[in-house]
């Protein structure tokens, strides 16, 4: 396929199953056409095909999103590939990321050079979306919000005008690309600077969740003066019975540690090993884990500390972020998700934030922090309607007893559901992000990309 070779599918052909496809089975995208595009030249054309047929335009990679997307009806869908590999520039320690790639090419790309980039949880993500919707690490105590490491975005306008923006080049464009919800141009490029990571401490462990209580008012403790090259997770799992589980794992609900230490040298290892040993001693005093994967390795291994299933499954969940819990947050957490709690949740997930991830960057986007203590998450396998039901009904039993805890801001990469409540913006910078999208996108082609609360046109 050369620049202007593209070739628009219909539904029923292969072609279309192919542009369509999302890692979500639970929420699949049906929209009246798609198109897979590699290069600029291809994003050109099919937005002059989408504004001939009077079309909406959307953009996706790998739809891991796609049940907090807004129906796709009459659009024609772009789905992005990348076209060329992942540069690594050792001496700027900058990447530069085709749009499509996936955030494993990075990883590994990244390595060779001793560095690392603020990655999601999963090699399967979509770097671009990850970024843009902000991006939580498991670096990001010490990196903070990924979408701050973005250097510069190279996107086609709807006007068909193909754009390298920075912090010099249009940067009023460039400030509401970075966080600011979409609906601003389809990206084909992205520069991230990279930052030294030498070593790591990883891993994940787990416990029967009889030892919740505990083991979570201790992590709540460790929390508050946790050092911040640590960034953890505090799990409630309740795993299926499938063979690439462990069987210890999927008796009954688990409560789990996982997380990273970075060391950004070898001459800081030692030190980062001590910081792991202080917060997994805390657990293991109180019981002896189950099963036990934390260990000193390489920044490849972390996309792989999670556990996040690499194959499309159906899931529903839900998102909130928290203020400090205090013991009666943790009580109030366990009760609707640990032990006997009756919860059909896989996963209930507490994942740390502050340090720099509450320090705004003064060099950052629409989007250059967040203002809590606590992101919370969690999702269930909707494999029929009444799994299905079930999962809805006790996800909405959770925000409840979360409720006085809950901020009222979100995290637009960890959204779950397109009705879910959305506020990651003030009402100033929703604003300023308007008046971007009316100069750069002034009929709306890309209106419908942009998510509840993060625009008062649309």
């Amino acid at each position: 396929m050369t620049d202007t070779e593209y070739a628009v599918a219909l539904p029923g052909e292969r072609a279309f199953a192919a542009a369509t496809a999302v890692f979500n089975l639970a929420a699949p995208v049906r929209p009246a056409a798609a198109v897979t595009v590699r290069t600029v030249g291809q994003v050109q054309a099919a937005l002059r095909t989408a504004q001939r047929a009077g079309r909406w335009v959307r953009v996706h990679t790998t739809g891991h999103a796609s049940s907090s997307a807004r129906p796709m009806d009459d659009a024609l869908l772009l789905r992005t590939e990348p076209a060329g590999p992942v540069v690594i520039d050792p001496v700027a320690r900058i990447a530069r990321v085709p749009a499509g790639t996936r955030w494993g090419a990075v990883v590994e790309a990244a390595a060779g050079y001793g560095l690392a980039a603020p990655h999601g949880t999963s090699p399967t993500v979509g770097v671009v979306g990850y970024l843009l919707r902000g991006g939580i690490s498991f670096y990001g105590r010490r990196a903070g919000l990924a979408v701050n490491s973005v250097r510069a975005i190279e996107l086609v306008t709807p006007d068909g005008e193909f754009r390298r923006v920075s912090a010099t080049a249009d940067p009023e464009l460039f400030w509401a690309l970075r966080g600011g919800g979409g609906g601003l141009g389809v990206v084909t490029a992205i520069e991230i600077a990279l930052f030294p990571a030498a070593r790591v401490v990883t891993g994940a462990a787990f416990w029967p969740a009889a030892y919740g209580p505990e083991l979570l008012s201790r992590w709540l403790r460790w929390t508050r003066d946790a050092p911040e090259t640590a960034t953890t997770a505090f799990r409630v799992m309740n795993l299926p019975t499938v063979p690439e589980i462990p069987p210890v794992l999927t008796g009954g609900p688990v409560v789990c540690l996982a997380g990273v230490v970075l060391s950004p040298t070898e001459d800081g290892l030692a030190t980062a090993e001590r910081h792991a040993a202080d917060l997994l001693g805390r657990f293991r005093s109180v019981a002896e884990p189950v099963l036990d994967t934390w260990c000193t390795t390489t920044p490849p291994a972390v996309v792989r500390t999670h556990m996040d299933p690499t194959d499309p499954v159906p899931v529903l969940g839900d998102h909130q972020l928290l203020s400090e819990l205090g013991a009666d947050g943790a009580r109030a957490f366990l009760r609707v998700l640990g032990e006997g709690s009756g919860s059909p949740l896989v996963n209930a997930e507490l994942r740390q934030l502050g340090g720099a991830l509450a320090v705004p960057d003064p060099d950052g986007g629409a989007l250059r922090h967040l203002d809590a203590a606590f992101a919370f998450t969690a999702g269930g396998l909707a494999v029929d309607p009444a799994t299905t039901a079930a999962v809805r009904a006790h996800c909405a039993e959770v925000r409840s007893a979360l409720a006085p805890w809950d901020t009222g801001w979100t995290a637009p990469t960890l959204v779950e559901r397109l009705d879910q409540p959305q506020r990651h913006l003030s009402a100033a910078a929703v604003e300023r992000v308007d008046q971007v999208r009316r100069r750069v996108d002034p009929a709306g082609w890309l209106r419908h990309d942009v998510p509840p609360g993060a625009s008062a046109r649309y």
